[in-house]
């Protein structure tokens, strides 16, 4: 069973319909990618499964077999199994990285012993035990977004919610927090994970959700995902004069072919059958071939496909 689970969601501001009959689940021992352009309804969709906003219809469960419950507004006990990473930092500058991490789990009801242990615990995993006295204030980007992870794992969450926790971060650091994911996945942790970046999708994700305009478009693995394209591997070729577009068109197996110069593209199904066949064609209408090589097609290809490639502003 999931571990975080929602049902039907719908949200409305006024007559328009931000959110609309969405579903989505994600397990324990997961990495879920929720993506989709701006606007589509994903911030008000992680507000209403962390409990902060309440769906209009619909409902949120959190946990598994017996310990199952539904999530409203009103729910504290299902509250206590999330964490969430906002996008925006929620620390406190002026607190040390180890009274940061007091004040959360203090807030959720840990004290004491426990409390000192889920602290140590969090600093640690996230790369900041040596830093544990030190004020936010002295932290660079990427070790502020580690804190506001520890700050959503000090209470031991059987969910995690990551909303673009990579924003603004460099290399080194995104690494850093690409590792804490998936240490929380080999866990059992359930994690969503929000993001516009199709490559971290790519790396992190099990499973990826793609919404647009409140509603749910594709949600699959990967490899489901790529099939969806009509093309899978794009050809790339040098060759010699312009070639006839519209007759390589109308040859079986290729797609959307394009010449800028001396370069030719080509979407092809299959690279083993298609491949062969498109350099004899073009041997055979007078074109030298002076170089080959092909790409797969990636998440932002699926992205672009389902959502379009307008602006959303």
């Amino acid at each position: 069973m999931p571990m975080l689970e929602a049902q039907g969601l719908c949200k409305s501001y006024g007559s328009r319909a931000v959110v609309a009959d969405l579903s989505l689940s994600v397990a324990a021992g997961e990495i879920v990618g929720l993506l989709g352009p701006n606007g589509a309804g994903k911030s008000t969709t992680v507000a209403m499964l962390c409990g902060l906003v309440g769906a209009d219809r619909g409902r949120v469960f959190v946990g598994d077999g017996a310990s199952r419950i539904a999530l409203t507004e009103n729910t504290p006990d299902a509250k206590r199994r999330i964490g969430v990473v906002p996008q925006e930092l929620s620390i406190y500058e002026n607190l040390g990285a180890a009274a940061n991490l007091e004040l959360f789990g203090a807030l959720y009801g840990l004290a004491g012993t426990l409390l000192r242990e889920r602290v140590d615990a969090a600093l640690t995993l996230v790369g900041l035990a040596d830093r544990a006295k030190d004020k936010p204030s002295t932290f660079s980007g990427g070790m502020k977004r580690r804190l506001n992870i520890a700050a959503a794992l000090v209470h031991d969450p059987d969910v995690l919610i990551f909303d673009e926790p990579t924003v603004g971060v460099d290399p080194q650091s995104r690494n850093a927090i690409f590792d804490n994911l998936e240490s929380l996945r080999e866990r059992g942790k359930a994690l969503l994970y929000t993001t516009h970046y199709m490559e971290e999708a790519e790396r992190l994700c099990d499973r990826v959700v793609i919404m647009d305009h409140g509603r749910v478009v594709a949600s699959d693995r990967l490899q489901g995902l790529y099939k969806r394209l009509p093309v899978v591997e794009t050809l790339e070729i040098e060759v010699d004069g312009t070639v006839d577009l519209a007759a390589l068109a109308r040859e079986p197996g290729i797609a959307r072919p394009a010449q800028d110069g001396t370069r030719l593209t080509a979407g092809v199904a299959d690279l083993g059958r298609t491949a062969p066949a498109l350099l004899s064609w073009l041997a055979a209408h007078g074109h030298t071939v002076h170089r080959i090589s092909s790409g797969r097609a990636d998440l932002e290809d699926v992205f672009l496909s389902l959502t379009g490639r307008q602006l959303r502003d």
